[in-house]
């Protein structure tokens, strides 16, 4: 893989005037619905989602070009990723997000519910509207994805027993299908043979695998100041990532204090010393390494360019990402 520098540059320009697309989009309807969701698009993240999908974009179109079919793309793959985080905000109770308040505690979890919801129903009539059957087939599948992710991960919550197949595949759902779905739709807009779009779905599936197993280790690894949440947050909500599946394997008397919940005083902090004194860190780390290294390895069907070569980076700067 590269050196890490930043994936973002061939589009950074483009990503802002995704962001003012997305504000003027969401803000022609209810007042009140615009105003929950410019909020998490005005504290949102670097981006990432839109940004592979502008730049497989510029890496499969012939001058580089950017249609407005990818644009309208990028838009819709953004507007499912803030739905989904409302909606996730609510059913995690959360009250901060990257360090400021959620909608749903700025508003109430109606309002974000709903919020979440107009998002939704907003990509699904834009998806309608790119005339892409295929694509459309591809992103209506993600939709149903994410609550099956969360289903999944509600149903195993303090379970000692789940395997680190079912986290992956919980985390194929939650994360990895909209990237592998998005950057296969880009492919598709521009084009591209059904293998090559292929390989598009592979980065993206491998690389939002390798997201969510660095998300998790975050978890364990940053602060409470960075993260914007307190250390173990999902440990406290009965969310068991591979740290936890990893260290459960040298410390299995973990298993009592799962199982209890962590209600005792101590629990949690126990379980916490386990996890670092474990190899579940260490482990979780080469994991997502791995799935990177696939995700790499996809790439080389496209024909060398700057834009493969900010998305090559986009596979250190998940592994590094510092929140």
């Amino acid at each position: 893989m590269t050196s890490v520098l930043s994936p973002f540059g061939p589009v950074e320009a483009d990503l802002e005037r995704l962001r003012q697309n997305l504000t003027r989009l969401v803000s022609a309807k209810h007042p009140i619905l615009a105003m929950a969701a410019e909020h998490l698009f005005s504290v949102g993240g670097k981006g990432i989602r839109p940004a592979i999908v502008l730049l497989i974009a510029r890496a499969t179109t012939p001058d580089g070009e950017i249609t407005p079919q990818h644009w309208r793309l990028a838009e819709i793959t953004e507007m499912i990723h803030t739905a989904s985080l409302m909606h996730d905000d609510v059913i995690d109770a959360s009250t901060v997000r990257r360090g400021v308040s959620t909608v749903n505690t700025l508003f109430d979890n109606r309002v974000a519910v709903l919020a979440g919801d107009y998002l939704f129903g907003q990509a699904a009539w834009y998806l309608a509207n790119l005339d892409n059957l295929e694509v459309v087939k591809l992103l209506s599948k993600v939709i149903m994805d994410l609550p099956e992710g969360e289903v999944r991960q509600s149903l195993t919550r303090f379970d000692p027993d789940v395997s680190l197949e079912e986290y992956l595949a919980k985390s194929f759902y939650k994360t990895a299908s909209l990237i592998s779905g998005s950057a296969k739709a880009a492919g598709l807009l521009s084009g591209v043979s059904p293998e090559v779009a292929d390989r598009l779905f592979d980065f993206g599936c491998n690389l939002g695998i390798a997201f969510q197993i660095v998300d998790d280790l975050l978890d364990f690894t940053g602060s409470a100041e960075t993260l914007g949440k307190p250390v173990g947050s999902d440990l406290i909500q009965g969310n068991l990532t591979a740290p936890v599946l990893f260290a459960l394997e040298e410390f299995p008397q973990m298993r009592e204090l799962i199982l209890r919940e962590l209600a005792e005083p101590q629990d949690l902090q126990q379980v916490l010393e386990w996890v670092y004194q474990s190899e579940g860190i260490p482990r979780s780390r080469q994991l997502a390494r791995d799935y990177a290294q696939r995700a790499a390895e996809a790439l080389q069907v496209l024909p060398d360019s700057e834009a493969r070569q900010a998305l090559l980076q986009m596979v250190d700067y998940v592994l590094e990402r510092p929140c």
